[in-house]
C-alpha cells in the first residue's frame, strides 16, 4: 500500500486561505509604511550629509583663519623668544606703571609742551634785551679798562693754578 498523503479538511484549506489572503492584503499597507519609513530616513540622511557638508565647510573657514593669524603672529612669537626672563617681569612691570605714567604725561608734561610754542619769541626777545645791555654796559667809560683787569686776573689765576 501505498501511502497517499492525508488531504486537509476544506475546513482547514478555506481558514488558511483566509489567513493567507488576510496577510496579503496587509502586505501592501505594510510595504507603503515601510516605503514611507525608508523615504523618511533618506530625507534625514540627507539633511544629516548637507549639515555636516555646511559644517566641514565652516570648519574649513575656520581653520584658514587660524593659519592666517599663525603666520601673522610668527614675528611677534620670534620677537619674544628674543627676551631673557629679567626682560619680560621688567616689561610686566613697566606696563604696570603705564597708567601713572599716562596721567603724569597728560597733567604735567603735555601742558608744559603746548607752551614751547611760545618760547622762541620770548627766547628772542630775550637775546634783544641781553643785547642791548651789552651794547650799554659797553658805552660805559672806563669799562674797556675794566674788562681788561679783569682779563689779567682771570689769567693770572689760571697760571697759579696749573
Amino acid at each position: 500500500m501505498a501511502l497517499i498523503p492525508r488531504l486537509p479538511h476544506p475546513v482547514e484549506i478555506v481558514r488558511a486561505t483566509v489567513q493567507v489572503a488576510g496577510t496579503a492584503v496587509s502586505v501592501p499597507g505594510r510595504l507603503l509604511a515601510l516605503l514611507t519609513a525608508a523615504e523618511e530616513l533618506v530625507a534625514r540622511a540627507n539633511q544629516a550629509v548637507t549639515d555636516t557638508e555646511d559644517a566641514v565647510a565652516h570648519a574649513r573657514r575656520v581653520i584658514v583663519a587660524a593659519e592666517t593669524q599663525a603666520t601673522a603672529i610668527d614675528p611677534v612669537l620670534a620677537f619674544a623668544r628674543e627676551f631673557s626672563e629679567h626682560e619680560v617681569h621688567a616689561a610686566i612691570k613697566l606696563v604696570d606703571e603705564l597708567p601713572r605714567l599716562a596721567r603724569h604725561l597728560n597733567e604735567d608734561v603735555l601742558p608744559i609742551l603746548t607752551t614751547l610754542g611760545q618760547i622762541g619769541p620770548d627766547m628772542h626777545e630775550l637775546l634783544e634785551v641781553a643785547n642791548d645791555m651789552r651794547q650799554a654796559i659797553l658805552g660805559i667809560p672806563g669799562f674797556d679798562y675794566l674788562r681788561r683787569r679783569g682779563e689779567d686776573k682771570d689769567e693770572a689765576k689760571d697760571e697759579a693754578q696749573e
